[in-house]
């Protein structure tokens, strides 16, 4: 169920990845529709390249400052890559059952916190090919596309804490930024 990258993602151009609060990870994502299939061609392995450099697990689209439904995903298991392009991903169903695991986000560097989340899930999503496409996912990768979807809706894993438990994070977060540009 994945989809091979156009061209080699560790050649292609790196992104930049926003940092919170950048206020373009607070928006909801616009569908990709037809007319953006040039760009998301072109985006794709340079988002694949950007999210092994990092390194990550999942990458979207807002996180480098753009509004269309796009993410890639890659668990990296036995240290290989098969990504999966997500366009258009939306959850269908989610189990009742649920688990908290530790998260962490490339827009949020550094900064980790245990989440509680449906345990599995299903996404319906358009690959790269323009085909309809459905995943049933549970642990990891479920969580991964949880993840990856909250981002295409303005949401960011803090959003899952408590208060008190986000604000510590954005305060330590924001002290780490001001170190890095200090240095």
């Amino acid at each position: 169920m994945t989809d091979p990258a156009p061209v080699a993602p560790v050649e292609a151009e790196r992104l930049r990845i926003l940092i919170a609060p950048d206020p373009v990870l607070r928006r909801k994502t616009r569908p990709v529709v037809a007319a953006d299939a040039t760009t998301v061609r072109d985006l794709i392995p340079r988002m694949l390249a950007t999210m092994y450099a990092a390194p990550g697990i999942g990458l979207a689209a807002p996180q480098i400052g753009l509004g269309l439904r796009l993410a890639v995903i890659d668990l990296q298991r036995d240290d290989r890559r098969e990504p999966i392009v997500l366009i258009n991903p939306e959850i269908v169903a989610a189990s009742a059952e649920v688990e908290t695991r530790e998260e962490g986000c490339l827009s949020l560097p550094d900064q980790y916190a245990d989440v509680t989340r449906p345990r599995a899930v299903t996404v319906r999503f358009e690959g790269q090919d323009g085909l309809r496409r459905t995943i049933e996912a549970e642990g990891l990768m479920a969580r991964c596309l949880q993840h990856e979807i909250d981002h295409l809706d303005g949401v960011l894993f803090i959003d899952r804490i408590s208060s008190l438990r986000r604000n510590m994070i954005l305060r330590r977060l924001a002290k780490a930024q001001r170190e890095k540009a200090q240095a």
